[in-house]
């Protein structure tokens, strides 16, 4: 055991941890109630989280009035707090079965994309409905998980575990030797293709509008096992209390050969499904940190 999990400084991190493990237990309209709370308090205390939603929310939806970003920021948080509530399901309580309140669209194209053998790079999106659809994603039987460690102790581990309670796999993001194996496997990788990780790795393709600096390794992973690719989104409704997941179809050449072309491709597709829920994205992080040279950064 790490030793460092059971430091002082990260006792009230296990208070956290106990707290959500409770959640998890309650019925779904508690556990939908306490993260609408808990993005009422976030979006009042958070102020440099809400700094940043806003700076988002102003650059990608300049037709809106004021009033309606504002709005749209406040929904935002409820999503996002619940979010970060409903998270402790599958991962403090994966025995849970969670599978009546779960829709699947497309599901015959990520069996398409799993029977030519080749594996799938299925690429994901910082939706804040990231981690529920562990359950519903994994029965498939054929899907692993790409993901970013954590620094401190007991997030990783959380986060590690929670997801490993679901998927054979789940790979940091740096293990390429890892990810490659699995996709000539014939297996597939789910990966969120959508933050910024500087210019090192990416290309600026247009994101509502925006330069934005965009990871290539979709196209990389595809063209080194000929892998299928297809996009995964995830949406919540708070009336009823449910999810859905949608795949599209494989996409067509990819990769084309020029990385900027398919990473305008992947960024448009992602930006389609947003502007039908765009309350339901994570905009408090930094998506437009790196910015071309010469430019003024977004968020002072």
């Amino acid at each position: 055991m790490d030793l460092s999990l059971l430091a002082p400084k990260q006792w009230p991190k296990w208070i956290l941890v106990g707290c959500l493990w409770v959640v998890a237990r309650l019925p779904i309209s508690a556990v939908f109630t306490t993260g609408r709370l808990v993005g009422f308090l976030a979006y009042h205390l958070a102020k440099s989280r809400r700094h940043i939603t806003e700076v988002n929310i102003a650059k990608c939806f300049p037709e809106l009035t004021k009033q309606a970003q504002q709005d749209l920021v406040r929904e935002n948080f409820v999503h996002t707090g619940i979010g970060a509530v409903e998270i402790a399901l599958p991962w403090l309580n994966p025995s849970r079965d969670l599978a009546d309140r779960f829709t699947i669209e497309g599901a015959e194209h990520l069996n398409a994309a799993h029977a030519a053998g080749n594996g799938i790079v299925l690429v994901g999106a910082h939706y804040t409905t990231i981690d529920i659809t562990s359950q519903p994603l994994s029965a498939f039987g054929f899907v692993d998980v790409m993901y970013r460690s954590n620094k401190n102790p007991v997030w990783e581990s959380l986060q590690y575990n929670g997801r490993r309670a679901f998927f054979d796999g789940v790979v940091e993001r740096s293990d390429m030797r890892q990810i490659l194996k699995r996709l000539k496997q014939g297996r597939g990788m789910w990966y969120a293709a959508d933050q910024d990780y500087g210019i090192k790795h990416s290309v600026f393709a247009p994101f509502f509008g925006i330069d934005t600096a965009t990871i290539t390794m979709s196209s990389r992973l595809a063209g080194k096992n000929k892998s299928a690719v297809l996009m995964l989104h995830q949406f919540r409704d708070l009336s009823s209390q449910t999810w859905t997941l949608k795949f599209t179809p494989v996409l067509d050449n990819f990769p084309s050969g020029d990385d900027l072309a398919d990473a305008t491709r992947l960024n448009s597709m992602l930006e389609a499904e947003l502007r039908n829920v765009p309350a339901q994205y994570l905009w408090m992080h930094r998506r437009f940190k790196t910015r071309p040279a010469g430019e003024v950064p977004f968020y002072k």
